[in-house]
C-alpha cells in the first residue's frame, strides 16, 4: 500500500471537554495520516480519546482545534462517504436485515429497485445471504454485527470507522469476526480505522498500529506491521509484535493510572 494517497489527515488535533468548573483535555496535537485503502488500529489506555478521534473523523464530536481532512475537504459534519459501525449494533429491532442496511439508502431517496441490488450484494459479502428477513432479535451478536458492517458499507464510503465492533462478542465468536471483516475488507479495499482495546486484534488485523499515549492523547508510536495475511497468532513474530506493542502501552497505564490516583 505504500505510495496511495492520503485519504485521511488529522492534525494538531486538539479536544477539551468542559463542563461547569471542570476541564478534561482529551486530545492535544494528535498527528495521523492514513492512506487509501488502509486498515489502522488504534490502541491506547482507557479514557486516552481513541473513541473521540473516531467521532471527531466521523463528525459526531466537535474538534476543539487542528484539522481533519477527507479526500483533502475538511470535516465539518457527519456525512455519507464515512460509515460507522458501533459496539453495540445500534441495528433498528422493528428492521429486518435486508431493511436494516438499506436505512441510509432510503433517507438518500435511492429507488427501491437499486436498493434491494445494494442490499442483496452486501448480504452475500458478509455472509447472511438467506437471513434477509430475519431480524435483530433472531440473529446472533456476530450476525447482528455483519448486518451493522455492511450497512455502514451500503453508501459506499470512503472510509469505515469501527469503535470497537467485537467488544461485546465471545472470545470463539470475536476471532471468527476478525476474519470475517478482513475478508469483507479485501473484497473492498476500504480504509478502515479501527478502535479496539485488545492488542492481540490489532496485531492480527491492522497495517499500523497507533499507540496512544495516556491522556491528553497523543500518538506515541505507530507500528507498521510486516506480517503476511492470514496471521498465525501462535508464531514467533506475531508474539515479537504483540510483546512490543504491550510494552509501549504499559507505560501509559502506569500514567493513566498515577493520573487517576493523583488528586485534583
Amino acid at each position: 500500500m505504500d505510495g496511495n494517497e492520503v485519504n485521511i489527515r488529522m492534525k494538531s488535533l486538539s479536544k477539551v471537554f468542559e463542563k461547569g468548573d471542570r476541564r478534561v483535555v482529551a486530545l492535544q496535537e494528535f498527528d495521523l495520516e492514513v492512506e487509501e485503502g488502509q486498515f489502522v488500529c488504534l490502541l491506547g489506555p482507557s479514557g486516552c480519546g481513541k473513541t473521540t478521534v473516531l467521532r471527531i473523523v466521523a463528525g459526531l464530536e466537535t474538534k476543539t482545534g487542528g484539522s481533519v481532512q477527507i479526500n483533502g475537504e475538511e470535516v465539518v459534519d457527519a456525512g455519507p462517504n464515512r460509515g460507522m459501525v458501533f459496539q453495540e449494533f445500534a441495528l433498528f429491532p422493528w428492521r429486518s436485515a435486508r431493511k436494516n442496511i438499506e436505512f441510509g439508502l432510503e433517507v438518500k431517496g435511492v429507488p427501491e429497485t437499486e436498493r434491494h441490488e445494494i442490499s442483496s450484494r452486501l448480504l452475500d459479502l458478509v455472509g447472511l445471504k438467506g437471513f434477509e428477513n430475519a431480524h435483530p432479535i433472531e440473529l446472533s451478536g456476530g450476525m447482528k454485527q455483519r448486518v451493522a458492517i455492511a450497512r455502514a458499507l451500503a453508501n459506499d464510503p470512503d472510509a469505515l470507522l469501527m469503535d470497537e465492533p467485537f467488544g461485546s462478542l465471545d472470545a470463539q465468536t470475536r476471532n471468527l469476526m476478525q476474519k470475517e471483516l478482513l475478508r469483507i475488507w479485501s473484497a473492498n479495499q476500504k480504509t478502515v480505522i479501527f478502535v479496539t482495546h485488545s492488542v492481540d486484534e490489532a496485531v492480527f488485523l491492522a497495517d499500523r498500529i497507533v499507540v496512544m499515549t495516556a491522556r491528553p492523547g497523543k500518538v506515541k508510536k505507530i507500528i507498521s506491521m510486516t506480517l503476511p495475511r492470514p496471521r498465525d497468532r501462535t508464531s514467533r513474530e506475531f508474539i515479537e509484535v504483540r510483546g512490543e506493542v504491550l510494552n509501549e502501552l504499559e507505560v501509559e497505564f502506569e500514567k493513566a493510572r498515577s493520573h487517576e490516583l493523583s488528586p485534583d
